[in-house]
């Protein structure tokens, strides 16, 4: 049996501040309610809700624009890494998401390990386009280099 609710706060998965859902029973009567982050729904409960409602509008709106001006930061962001490399162009290690959010993170970018989206670490050289999850919807990409390392005795390699 589905109870219908008015949410008082932000539930990711669930809806925002006023939303009107329907969730099962159990839930409500032994979650939402007694946490006090439901409602259930009638008109005195919409009535409550409705400057919560526009507060936490005005806040996901502020909290947006930070991170759609974080994600135009990131845009013109690029990251080198030199690193070893064998003779057949593979990565004595790897350039990692923690390696990346860490450089960001020197730069005054501040970008959480769990934001960039990389499939799997960087193994060779070469360029490559990393996604970095902002917030919701808001993403960026940023382009990281790794480049082999110059040994102190060798000499530069010629174009």
């Amino acid at each position: 049996m589905k109870t219908r609710l008015i949410l008082r706060e932000d539930i990711p998965s669930l809806g925002h501040v006023g939303d009107t859902v329907e969730v099962e029973a159990g839930y409500a009567r032994n979650y939402l309610l007694p946490l006090g982050k439901a409602y259930l729904h009638c008109a005195d409960a919409e009535q409550r809700v409705a400057k919560a409602r526009k507060a936490a509008e005005e806040r996901r709106l502020a909290e947006r624009k930070e991170h759609e001006a974080l994600a135009a930061r990131l845009a013109g962001v690029q990251l080198t890494f030199e690193e070893k490399v064998s003779e057949e162009g593979h990565l004595y290690g790897s350039v990692t998401a923690h390696r990346i959010a860490e450089a960001l993170r020197e730069q005054g970018l501040p970008i959480e390990d769990r934001q960039i989206r990389l499939a799997e670490p960087l193994r060779s050289i070469g360029e490559t386009e990393v996604v970095i999850h902002v917030h919701g919807e808001v993403e960026a990409a940023i382009k990281v280099w790794v480049v082999a390392a110059q040994s102190e005795d060798a000499a530069p390699a010629a174009d």
